[in-house]
């Protein structure tokens, strides 16, 4: 990896995420490292959340997404990640994505526009019938990214229960 590929590591602070960015590390030895934290507004998050209920929530909005708690929490969770990365030896470059659509697009679109070489990320590594009502992340990014991923699963049970918010796993 030292001869000048990209890597893409999608982090949302989960140990999950430190786990992918540790063994990137170790395993394909990048100098340089672009840390991208894909989120939701917290319109969009309420919007999602009351729809699974089947209650109906008019459309709200901030004009400033900087003025969005979820737009803070992702900026944290992504400078969590260029501390990792130093901690490791690397070189972060921090990158915000707003997923209009989902994590996963997000995440995808994002690798194309940043000509990246691997996506790195953790998953949950469901299987049986827990698999059956979850989205994977990492299934979506291999199926649609048109680039090597970097899959990283996790240590063991325990780390499959350490879920976010959003069900996803990056």
């Amino acid at each position: 990896m030292s001869n000048g590929e990209t890597l893409l590591i999608a982090y949302d602070g989960s140990a999950r995420a430190d786990r992918a960015l540790e063994y990137a590390a170790h395993l394909l030895r990048p100098t340089d490292v672009k840390i991208l934290t894909a989120w939701e507004t917290s319109a969009r998050q309420a919007a999602r959340a009351v729809s699974r209920s089947g209650l109906h929530q008019s459309a709200v909005s901030s004009e400033h997404v900087e003025d969005d708690p979820a737009y803070e929490e992702a900026l944290a969770i992504c400078r969590r990640g260029i501390t990792k990365a130093e901690s490791l030896g690397l070189r972060g470059h921090a990158h915000l994505v707003e997923s209009v659509s989902s994590i996963q697009s997000a995440i995808v679109d994002a690798a194309q526009e940043l000509d990246v070489d691997v996506i790195v990320t953790g998953t949950r590594a469901l299987t049986g019938f827990r698999s059956l009502w979850n989205n994977s992340t990492a299934e979506y990014i291999v199926r649609n990214a048109g680039l090597p991923v970097f899959i990283v699963p996790p240590e063991n049970d325990d780390d499959s229960d350490d879920s976010d918010a959003s069900g996803d796993d990056a």
